[in-house]
């Protein structure tokens, strides 16, 4: 049990003064190793200070680097790309709204016109950039519509933005694109994530819909009808909801034959 020694206590046995001697022995043995090792640190620091110093100018010129990049390099280019991207999103708006020639104008799109680029140019010419991956999504999409499917399947794949409309509406592209491509396996597989990548009353109704549709082809009653019932269940205000129970009801029926 320790006790309490009072100040100006003074050893009376030879055990307490052996004791004394041992204590004031430890406790100058740890101050003598902590100044060693501090004398090693500083021994250290000082025959390597050249390095330390080379180290601390690399992590200083990687930030200022990076910080340097965004603000005059990557900025000022994403600034040009999208100015460039103007003109094609232009003609590729007006072939989505348009009655007659949109084939022209898709290829507009994607080739440029009136010497500014086009979705593809600038894919290519700002890669890595917000722009092009938008660019890379309108080429997929300009593709898909002028029914040069192979090309739809690439551009729409590079396409990685988290838009909440955008990045399930590039999946599902993919999906109808492998639809007229005959490969319905993997059109399935491409409009269940992309109805499973968000949930929205536009996307997600749509494209369980067309994944059931397909799983209905595939000869995949129980996949089609949980689909359909989803659709049902939990967007019953979607566009796809209102002939819902007839396609429950054909998925059914071909369960049961």
């Amino acid at each position: 049990m320790a006790t309490y020694k009072k100040r100006g206590y003074k050893p009376k046995t030879k055990e307490e003064k052996q004791h004394e001697v041992e204590e004031h022995s430890t406790t100058a043995e740890v101050f003598n190793t902590l100044d060693e090792t501090a004398s090693k640190t500083e021994d250290w620091v000082i025959a390597n200070q050249k390095y330390i110093f080379v180290i601390i100018g690399i992590v200083a010129a990687v930030v200022l680097g990076y910080l340097g990049y965004n603000e005059f390099i990557a900025k000022p280019k994403q600034n040009e790309a999208m100015n460039d991207m103007f003109q094609a999103q232009k003609y590729y708006d007006q072939a989505v709204t348009s009655t007659t020639a949109k084939d022209s104008l898709f290829n507009l799109a994607l080739n440029g016109g009136e010497g500014k680029f086009g979705m593809l140019d600038i894919a290519s010419e700002y890669s890595g950039s917000k722009a092009a991956d938008m660019a890379n999504y309108y080429a997929g999409m300009a593709y898909l519509n002028l029914k040069d499917y192979k090309n739809a399947v690439t551009y729409l794949s590079e396409f990685s933005g988290e838009d909440e409309i955008l990045a399930p509406m590039a999946k599902g592209g993919i999906g109808d694109a492998f639809v007229q491509l005959n490969q319905e396996e993997d059109a399935l597989g491409y409009y269940e994530e992309a109805a499973n990548m968000r949930s929205n009353d536009f996307t997600t109704p749509m494209y369980l819909y067309k994944a059931g549709i397909v799983a209905m082809d595939l000869g995949k009653t129980a996949v089609a009808l949980k689909h359909f019932e989803t659709i049902k269940e939990k967007y019953p205000e979607s566009t796809e909801a209102t002939d819902i129970d007839v396609f429950i009801g054909k998925t059914r029926a071909m369960a049961n034959k």
